[in-house]
């Protein structure tokens, strides 16, 4: 219950922002790697948030992911969490976020970085690392396409 409360909040201020900030949401399919151990595995997933300008060359964000090791038995990870970071030109972000996820009846926290470049007005990709904090150790590198609006 208390992950759905809090995914439920999340989409609710990110459905409202737009009337509240200039910025941009964004919504996406991404793909890659997860390792730890010498162990490494593909994952893949769906996410979305909502950027708020911070000036002309700054951001921050909202960041609601779902992501899944592409193996038997593994469940969903939700996750939530926030971004913030700088425009390098017109078309390009990079970015810090932080976050926390949840499976299975247990929570971890995340921090990475990532750069998301546009090409064109709408369709953008993205390059991202994460670092899952506590017993899991998790590393993963992802890539995405999505679209913004």
């Amino acid at each position: 219950m208390h992950k759905i409360a809090l995914i439920a909040t999340a989409v609710a201020a990110m459905a409202a922002a737009p009337a509240y900030a200039a910025g941009e949401g964004r919504i996406e399919a991404r793909g890659g790697i997860a390792f730890a151990n010498g162990d490494s595995e593909a994952i893949a997933g769906i996410g979305g948030g909502y950027d708020f300008d911070l000036g002309k060359s700054g951001f921050i964000g909202l960041d609601l992911g779902a992501d899944k090791l592409l193996v038997g038995g593994t469940k969903v990870v939700f996750s939530t969490g926030a971004r913030v970071g700088g425009r390098v030109g017109e078309k390009t972000k990079l970015y810090a976020n932080a976050g926390i996820g949840f499976c299975c009846g247990t929570s971890d926290f995340y921090a990475g970085a990532g750069v998301q470049q546009k090409f064109g007005e709408k369709l953008y990709g993205k390059l991202e690392y994460r670092r899952i904090l506590g017993g899991s150790d998790v590393n993963s590198v992802q890539v995405g396409l999505g679209f913004a609006f």
